[in-house]
């Protein structure tokens, strides 16, 4: 928080106070009502396109206490990033403080991020005295849906979904009541004035069943078996009970979703604890006001269906956050599936007659309701790792929350940063703030990439945003890139393009608030694959990093990935491609032929792959750590022929991993230094040796896939000392963790330990995607810092050079 006091306010007298930050739809004009009633003020307070202003008039004393009380109790939702003061010089109010309406001006102020129920309109929604007894869309100024319902700033009734809903006599005294925790409530309704919900089949009937309501009769529904697309507030769901294995089946089979696993919804703390295992940091977790969904160890007394999270360790766990939730969990009495509701590879359902025809034949019943989702917003997913939440997917009561930019970037430019191919988020960075978007999905998706594009415009249009600098990634086949070199060229803007693994790096710097020109860091990305500035394919970079360039230190032996993509979809081809680049095919097949591996993979066209290595065809070689987790999985059993999902073989190499770190050993990497000034490289060909020593041993998949993490951190570990003990490298004292690769909790906390033992202060994500949904922060910063002066501190070391465009 930033006070700015400007001269001449002393004694009796005015001043204008101006709030910066998540200050509108959150209940703060409302506390500052009642704070300055509390200081003998006279004044007004009104939301603007900047924030919120205020005007005092009184003794100094008062207004100092004004200030002091405003920092220190502000509402649960707010966030202050600045009060300036400076005085006011009209005339004395005679009339005491009163609430102003809103003035539309230039937008410099923020859309808030939806809110879970609060306790109060839980509490009130199952009390059978009050009029909002059974109403599923009770909420206040401290809760209830804020970013899937506007449609522009400022962020009054008129701008959102709630506007064809006129208030009944008894909302509006709430309404206009400053004393009332409603007060200003934009989405303020109840069973009189407010949406309503309707339960019918897939073609509209009305669902015939008994019951007290539609929520109610959904819930016997569910108990029976059935599946029931649910709208909540940023899409619909899938619904079913969580702990019918026929149920769950049935759903796997109609949405085509195989082996991803599903989320589950839980009425409460009492009967998440019955499944998995709960510390304090996930409870806070799983009752903050984003309600996320909280990957928690599924390990409790009490097992819920198979087919949940096949061949994983975790179960993702939400609470109830909405009335209509709390209902519905109420009324099942169980675990529900909650998962997004659409077919397999598409955007989630918003409009409810489009769910209609795209969940026909997946749900059985649709309980909708009429109030209109404006902006999508997937449930956001965490973890804990490393002692503090880690954010998997930013999405639903963490989207569009700003990030303050660190100190430096004051002067940034109107941006536009468009983020990757693979779980994208774009960034629009505006008054020194960086405003990410909720996860977007896989663009190279058609109805995706064009959810994506009516996103972008509305951003744009809410926050009046023309950019002057548009940034990408330099993948040029990229469809995020690929746009945006047309809005730039069509916009007259300015056109940078960032490495891929450089804006992980940079995200994570950003995140954590080192300054713009501060001293690099060591900036360690492992995952799937990036563009790289020779051309091919990285994935397992360690680079000297500022934001405005680096200089790349180390990195993974490269390995072809035979059949190009097909690589991803199909972990076998990574195991042969390593054991040839390991041994040479003939000598794998002759050393380990008593091996269940070598049996699967000469099953496949061995002759036609080898010729395609040796010419080079449909063959790039990539530097790609999470490649490597595809080749151990793949030699353990898992996902061979196929991969689900991204990363499902990744994420079951880790579920492996018993609690405990599975025993003793690790496999070796080596270290070696080509000449001149090529990189170092990490080698994974003894760590095959030793693996495959342990599979003709039969050492069990848990003990192989326990060594192999453990190998890979120390090999990471030992490439951080390696380059630390290089000249110059002794200043090297922070090391950046990011990537997709590190939302691996068994790999990130061995590693975070082994840096940490090393000396060196570690940082990592917790307020966006390590990921890919993280990109596009770290394109914004590196954008900003290519067009904002150097102050020329921190820019020599090892000679690291500006690689950027």
């Amino acid at each position: 928080m930033d006070d700015r006091a400007g001269p001449g306010m002393g004694g009796t007298g005015g001043e204008e106070i101006r709030v910066l930050g998540i200050v509108q739809g959150v209940g703060f004009r409302p506390t500052v009502w009642r704070l300055a009633r509390d200081c003998g003020l006279a004044g007004d307070v009104r939301n603007d396109g900047s924030g919120v202003r205020i005007r005092l008039w009184g003794a100094e004393a008062a207004r100092l206490a004004f200030v002091e009380r405003l920092r220190a109790e502000p509402p649960p939702l707010a966030r202050i990033d600045a009060v300036e003061r400076r005085p006011w010089c009209g005339p004395a109010p005679t009339d005491g403080f009163a609430i102003a309406a809103s003035e539309a001006d230039a937008i410099h102020t923020i859309m808030p991020a939806d809110a879970a129920t609060c306790r109060e309109c839980v509490e009130e929604t199952l009390d059978p005295t009050q009029r909002r007894y059974r109403y599923p869309f009770t909420n206040c100024t401290h809760c209830g849906p804020r970013l899937t319902i506007v449609a522009r700033l400022p962020y009054d009734r008129p701008n959102t979904s709630m506007a064809p809903f006129a208030l009944c006599p008894d909302c509006r005294r709430e309404y206009e009541d400053p004393a009332d925790r409603r007060f200003h409530a934009q989405p303020i309704a109840c069973p009189a004035c407010g949406p309503s919900v309707a339960l019918t089949d897939m073609d509209g009937r009305e669902c015939g069943l008994p019951a007290v309501d539609a929520v109610a009769a959904a819930a016997l529904l569910i108990a029976r078996g059935d599946i029931v697309a649910v709208k909540g507030i940023g899409g619909y769901h899938l619904a079913c009970d969580a702990t019918d294995a026929a149920a769950v089946a049935r759903l796997r089979q109609r949405k085509r979703r195989y082996g991803k696993p599903f989320a589950v919804m839980a009425r409460d703390l009492a009967m998440v604890r019955r499944y998995c295992t709960l510390d304090a940091a996930a409870e806070a977790l799983l009752t903050a006001p984003a309600a996320p969904i909280v990957l928690l160890a599924a390990d409790g007394d009490v097992r819920l269906a198979e087919g949940l999270s096949p061949g994983l360790a975790t179960l993702g766990v939400m609470l109830p956050y909405t009335p209509l939730h709390h209902l519905l969990l109420r009324d099942v009495g169980r675990p529900v599936v909650m998962t997004s509701g659409n077919p397999s590879h598409r955007p989630q359902c918003i409009d409810d007659a489009a769910a209609r025809v795209e969940l026909a034949g997946i749900a059985d019943w649709v309980l909708s309701h009429d109030r209109g989702i404006v902006n999508r917003a997937d449930d956001s997913v965490m973890r804990i790792m490393a002692g503090r939440p880690q954010v998997l997917r930013r999405g639903r009561g963490l989207a569009p929350s700003p990030l303050a930019l660190p100190p430096g970037f004051a002067g940034s430019p109107a941006l536009l940063a468009l983020g990757a191919e693979l779980k994208n988020t774009f960034c629009l960075v505006k008054d020194g703030m960086a405003i990410l978007s909720q996860h977007q999905g896989d663009l190279e998706d058609a109805s995706t990439e064009e959810e994506f594009r009516r996103n972008l415009a509305l951003f744009e249009t809410v926050l009046e945003q023309t950019p002057s600098v548009v940034a990408v990634d330099r993948h040029p086949d990229y469809l995020s890139t690929k746009y945006g070199r047309h809005r730039a060229e069509e916009e007259g803007a300015a056109l940078v393009e960032v490495q891929h693994h450089h804006a992980h790096i940079a995200s994570c710097m950003a995140e954590n608030g080192l300054p713009l020109d501060g001293p690099p860091v060591l900036g360690v990305a492992l995952d799937g694959l990036g563009f790289g500035d020779d051309g091919t394919i990285w994935g397992g970079e360690f680079l000297l990093a500022d934001y405005r360039g680096y200089r790349r230190l180390g990195t993974f032996r490269p390995v072809a990935m035979i059949g190009g993509a097909q690589a991803i979809r199909e972990p076998w081809r990574n195991a042969f491609a390593h054991l040839d680049a390991a041994f040479g095919w003939d000598r794998f097949a002759a050393e380990w032929d008593g091996l269940d591996l070598l049996r699967f993979l000469t099953a496949k066209p061995v002759a036609t792959l080898g010729a395609m290595l040796r010419r080079g065809i449909n063959c790039p070689p990539a530097s790609s750590c999470g490649r490597l987790f595809d080749a151990v999985a793949a030699a353990v059993g898992l996902c061979r022929d196929e991969a689900l999902y991204e990363g499902q073989a990744a994420a079951e190499l880790e579920a492996l991993v018993p609690g405990s770190g599975g025993g003793e050993g690790a496999y070796p990497f080596a270290i070696t230094r080509p000449p001149g000034d090529a990189p170092m490289l990490i080698d994974s060909g003894p760590m095959w040796l030793a693996l495959l020593r342990d599979l003709a041993d039969g050492v069990a998949p848990p003990g192989i896939a326990a060594r192999f993490h453990r190998g890979l951190a120390g090999a990471i570990a030992e490439m951080v000392s390696a380059i630390r003990c290089q000249p110059g490298g002794a200043t090297i004292a922070r090391v950046a963790l990011s990537g997709g690769v590190f939302q691996n909790k068994v790999l990130l906390e061995q590693v975070v330990r082994s840096l940490s033992a090393q000396g060196c202060e570690v940082l990592t994500h917790s307020v966006v995607p390590a990921n890919d949904g993280g990109l596009s922060l770290g394109q914004a910063v590196v954008a900003a810092a290519r067009h904002l002066p150097a102050s020329g501190v921190g820019r020599h070391v090892l000679g690291h050079s500006r690689t950027d465009r």
